[in-house]
């Protein structure tokens, strides 16, 4: 390894620790749409940060002994969504971590509130081609299973992107490796702590 790549790394792993020691306690959560990419990113973004990471889509099926979509069948979009919120609540009390939420978890008014006091959110914003070609690949999207995805993904982008907004940093996904993206949600939270009173804990 040359001097520069060396020092480099010693810069990376200087701010990665200064990240972790700026969160605390707090979750990082990535939120977005179906297919944005958060659960391949949050696992190599946590991997970055020798952080646990955590799936909530896996952790209600784990809890519920079924997958999401036998829990829309099953029992409706209602129960799901109540159930979702209240093993986020349990989530978001194990930080730090890195925390990848289902896409319509963020739309809970009260598990938003419960993130800004327990974690940052990060909305990983993704452009509607990337999503429809990525969630063509898998059959396993209950809200999708009509005779029009295109249409129905429109609506839930135009429902879903002014609530993800909201999230504390927005970082573009896209055909690019996902390193790429995770050197850019960590420029982003290093960013966000050189703003805030954390740069001095």
């Amino acid at each position: 390894m040359s001097q520069i790549a060396a020092t480099e790394d010693a810069r990376s792993s200087g701010t990665d620790a200064a990240l972790v020691r700026a969160l605390g306690a707090r979750s990082i959560v990535l939120v977005g749409m179906m297919g944005a990419g958060k659960s391949s990113i949050g696992r190599r973004l946590a991997a970055r940060l020798g952080l646990t990471f955590v799936d909530a889509d896996s952790e209600i099926e784990e809890r519920a002994g079924m997958t999401i979509p036998e829990l829309f069948d099953m029992h409706g979009e209602a129960y799901f969504r109540a159930g979702e919120a209240r093993v986020l609540a349990r989530l978001l009390d194990g930080g730090p971590q890195v925390l990848a939420t289902g896409g319509g978890a963020f739309m809970n008014a009260d598990t938003r509130a419960l993130i800004c006091v327990k974690g940052i959110s990060v909305w990983l914003k993704a452009e509607f081609d990337l999503l429809l070609r990525r969630i063509k690949r898998r059959n396993d999207r209950p809200l999708l299973q009509t005779d029009d995805p295109a249409s129905r993904l429109h609506e839930l982008i135009e429902q879903r992107y002014p609530i993800y907004a909201l999230a504390d940093l927005t970082v573009h996904s896209r055909e690019v490796p996902h390193e790429t993206i995770v050197e850019e949600i960590i420029a982003a939270l290093a960013g966000k702590f050189d703003q805030s009173p954390l740069k001095d804990a």
